[in-house]
């Protein structure tokens, strides 16, 4: 070899290590580079000054707590017990909870020396360690009270609402209305409201005990009211549930049957019309490029809300994408089998149907329950959008911006609901296909 041929080679080695060292430390500048842009084009720190962790805080307590309202109407001077504020919830007459007490003045203790009174002519004080005695008097819309210019920042207070923040519990004041929110662990109301029989009865005086209710026996009875619970609503939810699953039912199965022999026309092996092969497949690329979200909004706008437009969404969009799973499937078949059929004089219908078919069954198959599995998940977002399935509730219960614990309760539902369908898809799937061991 040559000076000239060494000189080049060993040029040529040195631009090719040169360009190494520049590929290799322009990754990490684009890497910082694009950190750097999501940094200023997401305004993280316009983002990190608008946190607010309290409320963080309060949601992520009111998904495994409840909360009890003592409520009373500076205008009738009544004064209601509920749990959760809700009407359904309300205390019967006579009724109330065991840390209220007083008839003309009602004392409320919510524990550890914090103490609030609702006094005659729309008083009220506040007892709160550490703190001057909180007095405030409602007069029309305008409140008046006795505190200090510079409050603490679990204070907020105005001539119209004052706000009171501690960890024993929170109180509201406004001109219309006095209310105390007493903070408890669980779910309450779960298995029975107030009104029923059963509430506060533990398994066994339901099981072995006297008949609460003679109009009925205590486990029929007891059944009745959780099922016909009217907070928490648990027929409801069995029934979104219900429409969830057989909206990723219809739609997944329905996406097959049409696919499947659309499928054939797409495939070359079996369509040698070009122009109809290409228009197939198109129609595949078109109606699974359009994300099922979007045709849930368009449909709903077509057919209006509810679970079968639902279920429509996800026929359409699974039909794309199963018609080119399958013709992929169709493309792969083994020619032999379909030669050993056409052989005895089989029909190509009779071909297709014992030559193609067993062959591309556990694609088939394995596909489909895995869509079902998934689209399980997805039924549960277009059914917020549609007004159908378990989505629809756990969209309002997230609305209210008050019951976090049924959102909670959705929630949980939610995931068990997507492991049975993983575990039923196994086993279906092992049942029809088999497994390997």
């Amino acid at each position: 070899m040559s000076a000239i041929d060494l000189d080049f080679a060993k040029h040529s080695a040195d631009s090719l290590f040169q360009r190494k060292r520049l590929f290799a430390f322009s990754i990490p500048v684009a890497i910082v580079l694009y950190f750097v842009y999501i940094f200023f084009a997401f305004d993280i720190a316009g983002l990190a000054g608008r946190i607010n962790l309290n409320n963080a805080v309060t949601l992520a307590s009111d998904s495994w707590s409840h909360k009890v309202h003592v409520t009373r109407d500076n205008r009738s001077g009544d004064v209601v017990y509920s749990v959760e504020g809700e009407r359904k919830g309300t205390y019967p007459d006579g009724q109330r909870p065991d840390w209220v007490s007083g008839s003309e003045v009602t004392t409320i203790d919510l524990g550890r020396d914090h103490i609030v009174r609702y006094l005659p002519e729309n008083r009220t004080e506040v007892e709160i360690p550490g703190f001057p005695l909180i007095e405030v008097q409602a007069e029309g819309r305008t409140l008046i009270s006795n505190l200090p210019q510079e409050l603490p920042d679990w204070i907020s207070a105005s001539n119209r609402r004052i706000a009171i923040t501690t960890p024993e519990g929170r109180i509201t004041l406004t001109g219309a209305r006095s209310e105390v929110f007493n903070y408890f662990t669980g779910w309450e109301l779960f298995w029975f409201t107030l009104d029923s029989p059963y509430y506060g009865q533990g398994i066994t005086t339901i099981l072995f005990g006297d008949r609460l209710d003679p109009t009925r026996s205590n486990i029929a009875g007891a059944l009745s009211d959780w099922w016909n619970n009217p907070m928490w609503r648990h027929k409801d939810v069995a029934w979104a549930i219900g429409e969830t699953i057989l909206m990723a039912f219809l739609g997944t199965m329905g996406g097959a049957m049409i696919a499947l022999p659309l499928a054939f026309l797409a495939a070359k092996r079996f369509s040698p019309v070009m122009v109809l092969r290409a228009a197939t497949r198109r129609l595949f690329d078109f109606v699974r490029g359009v994300d099922a979200l979007i045709w849930t909004v368009v449909l709903a706008r077509a057919f209006g809300p509810g679970p079968l437009t639902g279920a429509l969404a996800i026929l359409i969009t699974d039909t794309g994408t199963f018609g080119k799973i399958f013709s992929e499937a169709l493309e792969n078949v083994d020619q032999k089998q379909i030669e050993g059929i056409s052989s005895t004089g089989a029909k190509p219908l009779q071909r297709y149907r014992f030559g193609v078919i067993p062959q591309v069954v556990p694609v088939l198959l394995a596909q489909i329950l895995y869509f079902l599995e998934s689209n399980t998940r997805s039924a549960t977002i277009i059914g917020a959008i549609t007004g159908g399935g378990i989505g629809l509730m756990l969209t309002q219960a997230i609305q209210t911006q008050k019951d976090w614990e049924e959102v909670a309760y959705y929630i949980v539902l939610i995931v068990i609901m997507v492991m049975f369908m993983d575990w039923f898809s196994g086993w279906l799937r092992g049942k029809l296909i088999g497994r390997k061991d």
